[in-house]
């Protein structure tokens, strides 16, 4: 049995604790003793559900920790693929960072060329692209207020087809946030 860690789905054992009654040392034992390593992803979140009273959230937070830990999935791993996150905190207020995103002049010069569509949009709130060679991956800002003159950008980047390309593209955008700060902050 692989040894059990503080942290997996970048929960930490005590959060997971205080949201379900265990950590993850007890998850891992409760789930090997139910043969969850047999089990597919909905089918072991189900059982926590329905046996163990857990919450849809914290139950697919388990169930994601569980895979992790059991060699089942690999970090950053979703149904889908995988997912590449990056955020930053800007000085500039929330209507200039969703702004520099909806505007498709101002979004090429931040992202630079790369193939890519807005498909939605929510005013001050979220944006959504389509990426690369037929939209094969998606791309989600989510926008936050952190006071009048501040705000927050969080990135998720899904449909990833491995882990090396989970750190290309946190690389990428690590180094395009940093272009949108120049382009906004006063």
């Amino acid at each position: 049995m692989p040894k059990t860690k503080e942290k997996y789905g970048g929960i930490s054992s005590d959060a997971v604790r205080a949201k379900t009654g265990k950590g993850w040392e007890e998850w891992l034992q409760v789930l090997d003793g139910e043969h969850a390593q047999k089990m597919p992803h909905q089918q072991i979140a189900q059982l926590l559900s329905d046996k163990y009273n857990v919450t849809d959230w914290w139950s697919q937070m388990v169930t994601v920790g569980y895979e992790q830990a059991r060699g089942l999935r690999a970090v950053h791993q979703k149904a889908n693929g995988y997912s590449a996150n990056a955020s930053k905190t800007f000085n500039a207020p929330l209507r200039d960072l969703y702004a520099a995103c909806a505007d498709e002049a101002t979004r090429a010069k931040w992202l630079g060329k790369k193939k890519h569509s807005l498909s939605k949009a929510t005013p001050n709130k979220s944006l959504r692209i389509g990426w690369g060679k037929d939209n094969a991956t998606r791309v989600d800002f989510n926008l936050y207020a952190k006071g009048e003159t501040k705000s927050m950008i969080q990135v998720q980047h899904e449909k990833l087809e491995s882990a090396a390309e989970v750190e290309q593209m946190k690389t990428y955008w690590k180094g395009a946030l940093g272009k949108l700060g120049k382009l906004i902050e006063t």
